[in-house]
């Protein structure tokens, strides 16, 4: 878009006390941002309140610097990598979110545009949240299970935060197939930066083969009341919401509910009645969230034609094989976190040797420590 056009879209989406839907009912009546400041007050104050009225006079202090700063990244794209600004009059604002009772004016977007070019928004897409503190076989579950989706075709959609999020979009890139949209990370602060810093480097390879997105202006720190609102183009952005592991005040199960508003599937896999970490999912599914076993449950449930789960993504728990639990640790295990002293009662074998084993084990990938010097079993991949 040109110049003066940017330098309009910013002012509005800029000016304090004019939120979304204020800003919609302006762009309604007048058309474009540049139609809006060409008004009078008193036609303003017709659909505003008279404290937005009289903001929307005045232009934001920081607008100079933010039109700089957009006009740089816009040109900043590198050979691999396309960003661009949609705003909520462009034809290619994705259609799901005008669904929504609270659409952004402006989403920020960088990554494989060319493949959205292609297709348009992905029709297949399923968004995957769960507990930044998930238990080793929740994270597991959520690569897996991602790892199935991408293999099938669809686009994971997630938050780019630590734990589930994070292990969703390392699945997708995994399973994803050349010429197609891995994963979207919706983030919560401007698309210049990356939060938490422990993902800088995954945030560069959601890039390469997927898509970033944001509707925070450049610059904007991770602010906590932007994560929860974040949560709602989550799901907006597509067809149902697969929740790993919550717990019961988990904001994946803010995202869940937002789905559900939106008429979307919700899904949840269930965990071990012992687990904090699967209360929230036990929860949904008392609700009536859909209960997963495999991620060819879901695909079906959807009724996506063609999309059928590769054979490492029928992500659900396998049993070890036996000639690799000798000593029966693996089936003393159980699918629940146990103790070292319930392992001993149920094994026989004396501490060493079953310290040793646990370690063993666990180097293999096949059993994660938990905190409280519990231990659990982990499906094989």
């Amino acid at each position: 878009m040109e110049q003066d056009e940017l330098a309009a879209w910013l002012r509005l989406a800029l000016t304090p006390g004019v939120g979304n839907d204020a800003a919609r009912r302006l762009l309604a009546a007048f058309g474009l941002p540049q139609a809006i400041f060409e008004q009078r007050p008193a036609a303003w104050r017709q659909l505003l309140t008279p404290a937005q009225a009289e903001a929307l006079g005045e232009l934001p202090p920081q607008l100079p610097e933010q039109l700089q700063a957009t006009l740089e990244w816009l040109d900043g794209a590198d050979d691999g990598l396309q960003r661009r600004l949609v705003t909520l009059g462009d034809a290619t604002y994705p259609a799901s979110l005008l669904a929504m009772a609270d659409p952004p004016l402006m989403l920020y977007l960088s990554g494989q545009l060319r493949l959205l070019e292609a297709a348009g928004w992905p029709c297949r897409a399923l968004a995957m949240v769960g507990s930044r503190n998930p238990t080793p076989q929740g994270a597991q579950n959520a690569r897996q299970f991602a790892r199935a989706f991408a293999g099938a075709g669809l686009a994971v959609v997630s938050g780019l935060a630590l734990g589930v999020d994070g292990a969703a979009h390392e699945g997708a890139l995994e399973g994803g197939a050349a010429g197609r949209l891995a994963t979207i990370a919706v983030i919560g602060t401007g698309i210049d930066r990356v939060y938490p810093r422990q993902h800088r480097e995954l945030a560069h390879r959601i890039a390469r083969q997927g898509l970033i997105v944001s509707e925070y202006p450049l610059g904007t720190p991770p602010l906590a009341g932007n994560f929860p609102k974040r949560n709602r183009l989550i799901a907006g952005l597509a067809q149902g919401t697969l929740v790993v592991e919550a717990a019961l005040q988990s904001g994946s199960l803010i995202t869940a509910r937002l789905a559900s508003e939106q008429g979307k599937e919700v899904f949840a896999i269930p965990g071990s009645i012992h687990s904090a970490q699967s209360r929230g999912c036990h929860a949904l599914i008392r609700q009536g969230a859909k209960l997963v076993e495999t991620a060819q449950d879901v695909l079906e449930e959807l009724r996506w034609p063609g999309a059928v789960a590769t054979a490492v993504g029928d992500a659900g728990v396998a049993a070890a094989p036996a000639n690799n639990d000798p000593d029966g640790l693996l089936q003393a295990l159980g699918a629940d976190p146990v103790s070292l002293d319930a392992l001993l009662a149920r094994t026989g074998l004396d501490t060493a040797t079953l310290q040793a084993r646990l370690l063993e084990l666990e180097l293999d990938g096949q059993v994660g420590r938990l905190p409280g010097g519990l231990f659990q079993r982990l499906a094989l991949g």
